[in-house]
C-alpha cells in the first residue's frame, strides 16, 4: 500500500517579500546607522533594538499561514521600521544639519525593510493564492 503524496502548503502572495523585509530589518538593526567623525553609531545602541524586535515580528508574519495575522504583523513592522529611521534622520538633521554625519547602511536597510513590509502587507491582503503577481 502506498502512502498518499504529501502536499506542500501554498504560499500567499507577498510572504516571500515579507520574509525579505524581515531580513532587511534584522540585518539593518546591527549595522551602523550613523557615521560621525568620532566613529560609527550602530542601531543596537538604541533604535535598532526596536527594529530588530519588529523584524522578528515580520518574520513570524511571513511564516504564519493565516492572512489577517500576517497582514497585521507586516503593518506593525512597516510602521515602526519606517517611522524610527525617518525620525532618527530628522532628529539629527534638526540638531546639526548635515555637517559632520552621514546616514549609514543600517538606517537605509531598515527603512527599505519597512517599505518592503508595507508592499508585502498590501500584496498579502489583496491577492489570492495562485493569482499572478503584478
Amino acid at each position: 500500500m502506498t502512502a498518499p503524496p504529501r502536499t506542500r502548503r501554498q504560499l500567499m502572495p507577498g510572504q516571500k517579500r515579507l520574509l525579505a523585509a524581515s531580513a532587511l530589518m534584522i540585518v539593518g538593526a546591527f549595522l551602523p546607522w550613523l557615521y560621525t567623525p568620532l566613529g560609527t553609531v550602530t542601531g543596537m545602541r538604541g533604535p535598532g533594538l526596536w527594529t530588530a524586535t519588529v523584524g522578528l515580528l515580520a518574520l513570524a508574519g511571513a511564516l504564519v499561514p493565516l492572512r489577517l495575522p500576517a497582514v497585521l504583523q507586516a503593518l506593525v513592522a512597516a510602521a515602526i521600521c519606517i517611522a524610527v529611521p525617518v525620525w532618527q534622520f530628522w532628529h539629527l538633521f534638526g540638531k546639526v544639519g548635515m555637517a559632520g554625519w552621514t546616514p549609514g547602511p543600517g538606517l537605509v536597510l531598515t527603512l527599505g525593510g519597512g517599505v518592503l513590509a508595507l508592499v508585502a502587507a498590501r500584496q498579502i491582503w489583496t491577492l489570492r493564492p495562485g493569482a499572478p503577481a503584478a
